[in-house]
């Protein structure tokens, strides 16, 4: 058998027993950390949703606007590996993305819609015949989610009718096959979506801290669930049928802990008011694990979300498009008519991509856009000129405190905000960023 992963397109959907003997799984899944604040927990009775996204080292990340569109009937959409079927309408959306993949690590939607995905392992293997990535799930649920509840029936129906499955990474020697995890959240709830191959089961929130990270997490609260998952984890013998269902219990593996991997939880909890300095200090915490630095993976983007249940009130969205958030600047978006595109930290593309080309991932290419390039400059000052990296890092931190405080007047005002004010706003960020750089 190979390790890398199998092509098949447009195919039904293999059973059970032919995925358990076609998988080939990493041991551990990349150590993400996502997590929303709802009210009373956090400051002004907004939802603040914050996520590191922990991947290969080397993998860049970019941040690309797509404006909103309409589709002629029988369109279809090329996602990572499968085409499927385009819906009439797309909403605009905001992706933080791996380079070399359609689908997305987390973003935004124009409605007020944020999603982030997790890889997990679970008692059911992970799929390596290609479907649709769990990042792909992201973005199609938001570009076609009006609300969180919305999105989450996207992801569960297109799971249904296309499976999950294929290369979670860019390596053509290795299949790192996963499940996914997903927070959803909107301007009034939140909604954590956890899956098993087909099967899954979702969770409401509606106040507090929630958090998920690389394994399962819901356990007996269920407020929505696949029709057939009890009686699928009878049939394996996960679960007698006898007292509370237990979704994380039923499919996580022998051994597994099942205890709470968000260390930030708590110490959030013990917060006063959760604000966005909050939520970014503890993305930056490499002590707490939050902040991912190993010789595998590294936090190589990060994402912070503040959704005013005020509807008149401007969704700001902060992403860094550069990996490590404690040397990194979140620069501010905010969904206009008129956003202004941003090459800056959008990637490369290549006529012959090793990641479309099959058998995949048999070369490298150079992904890295310019705030990447410009961030690894300042990242080499860092470490070889202490006095001159600090003072570069004392600046770019001054000019991320301004910004937040400009976003802070934004949150507070309660006249619809001019898009005129907000157009060029993401542009203009990392232009400043990349010429303190160089």
């Amino acid at each position: 058998q190979s390790d890398t992963c199998h092509v098949t397109k447009q195919q039904p959907l293999p059973t059970a027993a032919a995925r358990r003997t076609r998988t080939v799984r990493m041991a551990v899944a990349p150590p993400s950390y996502c997590f929303v604040a709802l009210p009373p927990a956090t400051e002004g009775g907004h939802l603040i949703f914050g996520k590191n996204s922990a991947r290969p080292r080397d993998e860049v990340q970019e941040v690309v606007y797509f404006p909103s569109a309409t589709h002629e009937a029988g369109s279809k959409v090329e996602c990572t590996y499968i085409t499927i079927d385009q819906v009439p309408k797309t909403y605009a959306v905001i992706l933080s993305k791996p380079a070399w993949m359609w689908g997305a690590e987390m973003g935004a939607n124009e409605n007020g819609v944020c999603i982030a995905n997790e890889a997990v392992t679970a008692r059911e293997p992970a799929a390596e015949i290609e479907a649709l990535l769990g990042m792909d799930l992201v973005r199609l649920g938001l570009e076609r989610g009006s609300t969180a509840a919305e999105a989450l029936d996207t992801i569960v129906s297109l799971l249904d009718k296309h499976g999950q499955g294929g290369n979670y990474c860019e390596d053509g020697s290795m299949c790192h096959a996963f499940h996914s995890t997903f927070l959803i959240m909107d301007r009034t709830e939140a909604w954590v979506l956890e899956t098993a191959g087909k099967y899954w089961a979702a969770e409401k929130v509606t106040a507090g801290v929630r958090c998920i990270c690389n394994q399962l997490s819901i356990t007996t609260k269920i407020d929505s669930e696949h029709p057939d998952v009890r009686s699928y984890v009878q049939n394996q013998g996960w679960w007698n049928g006898e007292g509370d269902f237990s979704f994380s219990e039923a499919f996580s593996q022998p051994g597994d802990s099942l205890s709470s991997c968000c260390s930030a939880k708590e110490a959030l909890e013990k917060k006063a008011e959760i604000t966005v300095h909050t939520v970014i200090d503890f993305l930056r915490d490499k002590n707490s694990g939050t902040c991912v630095d190993s010789n595998t993976f590294l936090t190589t983007a990060s994402m912070v979300s503040v959704l005013p249940q005020n509807l008149k009130s401007s969704c700001i969205h902060f992403f860094t498009a550069t990996p490590d958030p404690s040397r990194s600047v979140f620069k501010p978006f905010i969904f206009t008519s008129d956003v202004k595109a941003v090459p800056k930290v959008q990637s490369p593309t290549f006529k012959e991509d090793p990641a479309k080309k099959e058998p995949r991932f048999q070369t490298k290419v150079d992904r890295r856009h310019d705030l990447y390039k410009a961030h690894q400059k300042a990242l080499s000052v860092l470490r070889s000129e202490k006095e001159h990296g600090q003072s570069l890092m004392e600046t770019m931190l001054g000019l991320e405190k301004q910004s937040l405080e400009a976003m802070e007047d934004v949150l507070s005002r309660t006249e619809p905000l001019d898009p005129a004010e907000a157009a060029d706003l993401f542009f203009d960020c990392v232009d400043t960023e990349i010429k303190f750089y160089n």
